[in-house]
């Protein structure tokens, strides 16, 4: 083979490769780096939403296509309780998810099992379920949508607990943290560091709070430089101790867990708190 040739195949197997490492999934190469464990989850959650052409609102909320708005007026958005008193929520796992990949989002599931009323149970018919599948990104609807309900957890950035857990709870009627009605007595928006095209993503919602407290560590709450138009420059700062630290990445706070009892009126695992 002469030197030509060889330098030819050569070529052509490195590319080859090359496309090959590009089809990985991540948790295959065996490497996470230390800059995905410093990004907060909502910050996590943008990067892999990046460039999906998805209609979103405030980086992973997919508009209902049976409801006029967001906000759920009337109990049709909470999911049933059922005769014995826990509200079972039927979800289908996509095939094209790996068995660990599927354990992952099943762990992360746990957390409400233990400590809610809330039940994600396999799909067996039920007329409304979330179908859970590896689109683009990360993304749900608020609330329960009537019928197959479709829920994004991208096998490329969407699989890590507190992600999955920030899905789940979109899915179950929550919103951002940020978001809440009462929000301006606990952190600014720094406007001006917000893209125009971006600013409605800080838009308050006309939510019930559920006489909870505001929660900086909620797994729901953005982190201080989502969606900044400078690199590092805050978007949201908390009020007025701006040192407290906001945009967790680990799994749902304990007043994320009370919120889930109280929408869900799971008395048995009620802990109160001081509100």
């Amino acid at each position: 083979m002469n030197l030509s040739l060889f330098s030819a195949v050569l070529a052509l197997l490195l590319g080859l490769s090359a496309q090959v490492n590009s089809l990985v999934r991540p948790h295959e190469e065996g490497v996470k780096t230390r800059e995905h464990y410093r990004l907060d989850i909502t910050s996590r959650i943008l990067e892999a939403n990046k460039g999906i052409s998805h209609v979103l609102v405030q980086g992973d909320v997919a508009l209902s296509k049976k409801r006029n708005a967001m906000k759920c007026w009337s109990d049709y958005c909470k999911w049933r309780k059922s005769y014995n008193g826990l509200v079972e929520v039927p979800y289908r796992l996509s095939d094209y998810f790996y068995d660990d990949e599927k354990a992952s989002i099943e762990r992360a599931m746990e957390t409400f099992h233990e400590k809610t009323c809330v039940r994600f149970v396999p799909y067996r018919g039920q007329p409304d379920y979330l179908s859970i599948e590896s689109e683009l990104g990360c993304w749900s609807t608020i609330g329960r949508d009537g019928g197959q309900q479709l829920l994004s957890l991208s096998v490329y950035g969407c699989l890590d607990h507190g992600i999955i857990q920030h899905e789940l709870l979109h899915a179950l009627g929550f919103h951002h943290e940020h978001t809440r009605s009462d929000r301006d007595r606990y952190v600014r928006i720094n406007w001006g560091n917000i893209p125009a095209a971006h600013a409605v993503n800080f838009n308050k919602m006309d939510t019930d709070n559920l006489n909870t407290p505001y929660d900086y560590s909620s797994v729901m709450h953005y982190g201080r430089t989502a969606f900044t138009s400078e690199y590092g420059a805050d978007t949201i700062t908390p009020i007025p101790d701006s040192s407290v630290p906001i945009g967790q990445r680990d799994d749902m706070s304990d007043i994320d867990i009370l919120r889930i009892n109280r929408l869900y009126e799971c008395s048995e695992y009620r802990n109160e708190m001081s509100s």
